[in-house]
C-alpha cells in the first residue's frame, strides 16, 4: 500500500473529523480570480458542510457569481499529528428563512456547547435577518491522518 492510501481517512472518519472540528477555512473566488480565504464556524447538514454569512459579505458576493468552494478543516501541530479534510465543491444557497435559521442554530450550538436553545434563538433570529446560509455539495474530498504513519 502506498503512503497516500495509508493516511487517507475513510468516509466515516471524514464525517467524524468534520463533526469534531468547530471551524474551517473557506475559500471562494474573487472577481479577479484570486482566492478569498476566511475562517468560518460550520455545522453539518445531512453529512454536508453548512455555514452562514452576512448577505453583504465578500464571500456571499463571490458565491453569487461563482459557487465553487474549497473547505479545509485541520488539526495537529507536529508532522506526525497532522490530520485534515479538504472538501472541494459547490456552495448551494439554503432557500428558506427557516433553513437559514436552522443552519444558524446548528452553528450556534457548536460554538456554545451546553447553552440552551432558548438563549441562542434570539441571537440567531436577529443576526439571521441579515444572513444567507449555504450547504456544500462535495465534488471531491481529500483527507490525511499522519498518525497512521507510525
Amino acid at each position: 500500500m502506498n503512503q497516500r492510501a495509508r493516511i487517507s481517512m475513510s468516509d466515516d472518519d471524514v464525517t467524524s473529523f468534520l463533526e469534531g472540528s468547530r471551524k474551517l477555512q473557506l475559500a471562494t473566488i474573487n472577481p479577479d480570480g484570486t482566492p478569498h480565504l476566511v475562517t468560518m464556524f460550520h455545522a453539518l447538514s445531512e453529512g454536508r458542510i453548512a455555514f452562514w454569512t452576512y448577505a453583504k459579505s465578500q464571500k456571499a458576493r463571490n458565491l453569487e457569481r461563482d459557487p465553487r468552494v474549497s473547505c479545509l478543516a485541520e488539526a495537529g501541530d507536529e508532522y506526525a499529528e497532522l490530520r485534515g479534510v479538504l472538501v472541494y465543491g459547490t456552495a448551494r444557497p439554503v432557500g428558506s428563512r427557516d433553513g437559514v435559521l436552522a443552519v444558524g442554530m446548528a452553528i450556534a450550538r457548536r460554538m456554545t456547547p451546553g447553552v440552551p436553545d432558548e438563549l441562542l434563538l434570539p441571537y440567531v433570529e436577529k443576526t439571521g435577518l441579515k444572513r444567507l446560509a449555504y450547504v456544500v455539495e462535495s465534488t471531491k474530498v481529500v483527507s490525511w491522518d499522519h498518525r497512521r504513519l507510525t
